[in-house]
């Protein structure tokens, strides 16, 4: 069967009569991981579709091991790889293509395949009204995970949170340590990044507590890992160049984990661990909190000036950074005991 019909939500009957789909989400890791609720929602629909999905090379270990997938296409940065790519994808003949990124990169990817084809609604318009006018239209929106569903009309998404599996066993360093506590402290942008040297104070007060300290981030947090690990030796820099399988296995062994807004408090949320959330310019209507797992989010709602960006900025705007230096490590410290302590 091949449909060719172009629109923005399918209908879920629709679906009863669908055998081959393709999902496009190209980056990044928190936002292919906000996907997996969407993947086990349309397997559960339909325990005989196939499942294909489309994301770039780096990012192939979140899903290679997912159950729920048929097969991962892998997007890079060789333009004459990615014509091969689209020729396969066209062979394949898909009954629907879901785009979910919806940028010109994934669109001018799925024009060349024939079928139906839905795209994730950004709500672009309402993301830059709170930005740059603070009128919130977006109090009521749901999760980005149930958003993404939204693109089948009907289809409901079930409470598992999300999804990631690893087939790795965890670091020798930690496997015979007790009251680990994970900190996170990147994340892609200035604006999201609560302060390495707040990050410093949180380890001192929690390894004086009797907590084992464990240094998580991919590859482009050494430099910060680096930098906390110098002022307080005794934590564990498990750090990698972006072995996000290990990663997820390590942090299983965790009692909680301390992250930024990043790709890495998705892996938290989705490995089953206690997750505390530092959002700076960030706000939880843009739905990308953690989602459907045990987790405290910390933000500074006494300022106007929040959210200064739907993505992140690489200096404050403001010139006072207040919506992360008002959050001090004593206060996150405080809460994160009484996180781990509420069962």
């Amino acid at each position: 069967m091949c449909i060719e019909n172009l629109s923005e939500i399918l209908d879920i009957h629709k679906l009863s009569a669908i055998n081959k789909i393709l999902v496009v989400r190209l980056s990044s890791l928190g936002d292919i991981l906000l996907t997996t609720p969407l993947i086990r929602a349309l397997k559960n629909f339909n325990q005989n579709l196939q499942i294909d999905f489309l994301l770039r090379q780096e990012y192939k270990d979140v899903l290679k091991l997912n159950p729920n997938l048929h097969e991962l296409f892998l997007f890079t940065r060789n333009d004459f790889e990615n014509l091969n790519l689209v020729n396969k994808l066209k062979e394949k003949r898909y009954d629907l293509v879901i785009d979910l990124q919806n940028n010109l990169r994934s669109r001018g990817i799925i024009s060349k395949l024939k079928g139906e084809k839905v795209k994730f609604d950004k709500k672009s318009f309402q993301k830059i009204l709170l930005v740059k006018a603070k009128i919130n239209l977006l109090k009521d929106a749901p999760p980005i995970p149930v958003r993404y569903a939204k693109v089948i009309e009907g289809l409901k998404v079930d409470s598992a949170g999300l999804d990631l599996f690893t087939d790795k066993e965890p670091s020798e360093a930690i496997k015979s340590k007790q009251n680990l506590i994970g900190l996170c402290p990147g994340a892609r942008h200035f604006t999201k990044r609560w302060p390495a040297e707040y990050y410093i104070q949180l380890g001192r007060f929690l390894i004086q507590n009797n907590f084992n300290v464990v240094l998580f981030g991919g590859k482009t947090d050494s430099e910060i890992c680096e930098q906390i690990n110098k002022e307080i030796p005794e934590a564990l820099n498990l750090q990698n160049d972006n072995d996000i399988l290990q990663t997820a296995a390590d942090m299983k062994l965790c009692s909680a984990v301390v992250c930024n807004d990043s790709g890495l408090m998705h892996a938290a949320s989705a490995v089953g661990v206690k997750v505390l959330t530092i959002f700076g310019s960030s706000v939880k209507e843009f739905g990308f909190a953690p989602y459907n797992c045990k987790s405290l989010l910390i933000e500074n709602n006494s300022l106007s000036c929040r959210p200064c960006s739907h993505i992140g900025r690489e200096s404050c705007p403001e010139k006072h950074f207040s919506c992360m230096k008002e959050l001090k490590p004593e206060f996150v410290f405080n809460e994160l005991i009484k996180f781990i302590n509420n069962d």
